[in-house]
């Protein structure tokens, strides 16, 4: 692809408008590590939303869902829109209650949750496992992506697509702090969604497609792999039960739940965490991840699923794509890279709108991911074990040398990485398990830190275990029985952690109580042993019925917005009709709920439990 000076304009611009605040936020910034890390509480719910829409938002995302598209269909894409269930729990029954909190980072709240050494280590290895390894397999997929469009676009090695992004998001994020990162992540997902649905756009223009109605034609008299429909939205549970099993029916009933993924933790975590930390409020926080979860499920899927579509259509096969760009490396073609090769088709003037576009979706995530990780190596481990009476300035400092050092080895895995796809179930299975403990730590006061231990580890044994036998051919297992059997492995470890390790010490759970107020029957023998009677408690706490009802609703109002968005497009009017009216009644009941919510704000009504008496330890 040839950028004409119109094509470099548009893209400089892009870049420009996008980096140049973040100068404005460096003095600011550099004050504590609560405005590096934090925005000093701040934040708008809008600002936050935006924010972790864009974050989502990263440059491996549309080949993610291409490669997913290409094999599956689109009813391949309820791998991840299973997670609205994950996503909208954290609004109704986590947000406030991370608020509350009051920690800088979600590993801070091992320390007011659990007691003794054990919250301790778990703080400090959590640090590690997630700021670091865990962290840097993340950006080295999105970077990877990076390296595959850099590549098919433009003939760049990997090392020449790693300088130039890493030169450009380590000195922003080592800059401008949470701040910068905020405001970027705000006008970039602006650039994005404006590049995707021109993209979206020009692929449909192609001769070969032919438009909407060209696409559907074809694609409806074209079977895929396995003789698979590709416009599905469900997947054939006559025909294709394995499919069905595993893009449906297991991320439906156990992945939602089950599984820790960076955006999707259950229960909340990372980066949302960080967001829902940094807001003004009890009701910023609420807002905020609602706002995310629509505009993640509602906004961005359609532009990205159009171009992958009509990728089917231009390049049916992979030898196809590596005959239109003979000099890219065989190692990098796969399903994910046909995103990337529908660009050539963009005009001039577009071209540059699109690479400040995959500049952006790459900088959004990679900046973001870069100052959540330095906030848990060094809040977390640096000042916690290994420095703990530093000067503000030195925790600042620290900071922007360990967003440094996290490029520099996210970088280096990015040559073991292959393809999207790949990463993208590895870190499902790295985490599966431990996604009910993340979810019952909130309201069962039993749950202690050596669950915590436990889960970590035999999920992790376990799923490398299942790497290796799967690498030496020694055991031949789909992902789905990989995935159930994790999780059960591990549910049935941390379960048992919960009853025969040594408990959480009686006054912490108090204190934890008295400031968090969590609802439900888990922690009625610490209500009664902080001296809180039920009328305190039930002022205190929420409403769970109330936050069930918001559940439901605000998971029926994203899937049918989803899809009525697909059938109109697929010109099915009368069942995108159909859809539009229960997206409007579950909208209607989900304000009602919200608006409730937030009048029964607790930021007025929590002194009764902050100033209940202390009572002396009952272990």
């Amino acid at each position: 692809m040839h950028l004409t000076w119109i094509d470099w304009l548009i893209a400089s611009l892009a870049v420009v408008i996008c980096f140049v605040p973040a100068f404005f936020f460096a003095r600011r910034s550099a004050k504590n590590t609560a405005e590096f890390f934090a925005s000093g509480r701040s934040v708008s719910w809008w600002l936050a939303g935006l924010s972790m829409v864009a974050t989502t938002f990263s440059s491996d995302t549309p080949n993610l869902v291409t490669d997913i598209v290409r094999r599956n269909g689109v009813a391949g894409n309820w791998v991840w829109w299973a997670f609205v269930l994950t996503g909208v729990s954290t609004v109704f029954f986590y947000a406030r209650l991370w608020r509350r909190s009051g920690v800088m980072t979600d590993l801070e709240f091992y320390e007011i949750r659990y007691s003794g050494k054990a919250a301790s280590a778990v703080r400090g290895f959590r640090a590690i496992y997630l700021g670091l390894i865990f962290n840097c397999l993340i950006m080295a997929t999105v970077n990877l992506a990076a390296c595959k469009i850099a590549g098919t676009l433009f003939s760049l090695d990997r090392w020449q697509t790693l300088l130039f992004v890493g030169l450009l998001n380590v000195a922003f994020a080592a800059h401008s702090g949470l701040w910068g990162v905020l405001v970027i992540d705000m006008i970039q997902f602006f650039i994005k969604m404006t590049a995707v649905i021109a993209a979206a756009y020009f692929a449909l223009k192609h001769p070969a497609v032919g438009g909407l109605s060209g696409m559907v034609s074809k694609l409806s008299a074209t079977a895929g792999p396995g003789g698979i429909n590709y416009l599905n939205v469900l997947p054939d549970f006559t025909n294709h039960w394995d499919i069905a099993v595993a893009v449906f029916i297991l991320p439906l009933t156990v992945q939602w739940w089950a599984v820790w993924y960076p955006g999707a933790e259950p229960g909340g975590g990372s980066y949302i965490a960080q967001r829902m930390l940094a807001s003004k409020s009890e009701k910023d926080a609420l807002g905020a991840v609602l706002f995310f979860n629509i505009a993640h499920y509602v906004l961005r899927p359609w532009p990205w699923i159009l171009v992958a579509l009509c990728s089917i259509i231009v390049y049916p096969q992979l030898s196809d794509i590596q005959n239109a760009f003979p000099h890219l490396d065989p190692k990098l073609i796969g399903h994910d890279i046909a995103y990337p090769a529908m660009l050539k088709f963009l005009p001039v003037g577009f071209v540059g709108l699109m690479l400040g576009g995959l500049i952006a979706a790459n900088s959004s995530t990679i900046l973001t991911h870069l100052n959540w990780g330095a906030s848990y190596l060094v809040h977390d481990f640096y000042r916690r074990f290994l420095k703990p009476d530093g000067t503000e300035k030195h925790y600042v400092l620290i900071g922007r040398l360990a967003t440094i050092l996290l490029f520099i080895l996210s970088s280096a895995m990015v040559f073991v990485l292959d393809t999207a796809k790949d990463a993208f179930d590895i870190i499902l299975q790295v985490g599966a398990g431990t996604g009910l403990l993340y979810l019952l730590r909130w309201f069962w006061w039993r749950i202690n830190a050596w669950c915590e231990v436990v889960a970590m580890i035999s999920s992790f044994l376990v799923s490398v275990t299942f790497i290796i036998l799967q690498k030496q051919a020694i055991l031949t297992m789909a992902t789905a029985p990989k995935l159930i059997l994790t999780v059960l492995i591990t549910t049935a470890c941390w379960l048992l952690a919960a009853f025969l390790a040594p408990p959480t010490a009686r006054q912490t759970l108090i204190d934890f109580y008295r400031k968090v107020h969590p609802s439900g029957p888990g922690w009625e023998v610490i209500r009664r042993a902080a001296g809180v009677s039920k009328a305190e408690a039930q002022l205190g706490s929420d409403s769970l019925p109330l936050a069930m009802v918001g559940w439901v609703a605000g998971c029926s109002a994203i899937w049918s917005a989803l899809f009525t968005v697909g059938n109109f497009l697929y010109g099915r009017t009368g069942l995108a009709l159909a859809l539009l009216a229960i997206f409007v009644s579950s909208g209607l009941v989900l304000l009602k709920v919200v608006n409730r919510l937030w009048s029964n704000s607790t930021e007025a009504i929590s002194e009764p439990l902050a100033t209940a008496p202390t009572l002396p330890s009952q272990e």
